[in-house]
């Protein structure tokens, strides 16, 4: 067995609060298996994922990150899948400038209604994401040592 074999990736998602995230309660309420690799983030919209957001979760060691919205002509706020369609299209393609390969990032549409959806997608994500292997930002085990300590600051005046 290789170290790719027990390689578990992260996986951040961003869930919209009224399809993607109410999908996931669903998929948790009828006992829906899906894989323990996903941690949720709930925005209020799909169209709130702010690219910094992605960058960010990359940077911070994700392996994957995955945004879920509601589907096109069913957003709570109107148009925020829209916005959410264009910035992931514009990220991607950032991330492909970065030397992180753009399938890393997953947009999916899921209803409220579509909790073996949420599950069964969120599980060939990770697939995908064992398969990629480790993110290239990921930070490693060397670069992940502890900080050191910042000595603490004599307020003016005191003197030792």
């Amino acid at each position: 067995m290789g170290s790719m074999d027990a390689f578990e990736p992260k996986i951040i998602g961003l869930c919209c609060n009224w399809c993607t995230y109410a999908g996931a309660d669903l998929a948790g309420v009828s006992r829906i298996q899906y894989p323990p690799n996903f941690r949720m983030v709930r925005l209020m919209c799909s169209g709130a994922v702010d690219p910094v957001y992605i960058l960010e979760a990359f940077q911070k060691g994700a392996d994957g990150v995955f945004i879920g919205g509601c589907h096109i002509g069913d957003c709570h706020y109107i148009s925020g899948n829209h916005k959410t369609l264009k910035r992931i299209a514009l990220t991607k393609k950032l991330l492909d400038q970065m030397g992180i390969d753009p399938k890393r990032l997953r947009l999916e549409w899921i209803s409220a209604a579509e909790g073996p959806r949420f599950a069964q997608l969120v599980t060939e994500f990770t697939r995908e994401i064992k398969e990629l292997g480790p993110s290239t930002l990921k930070p490693s085990a060397k670069e992940s040592k502890p900080e050191e300590p910042i000595p603490a600051k004599q307020p003016a005046g005191v003197h030792t």
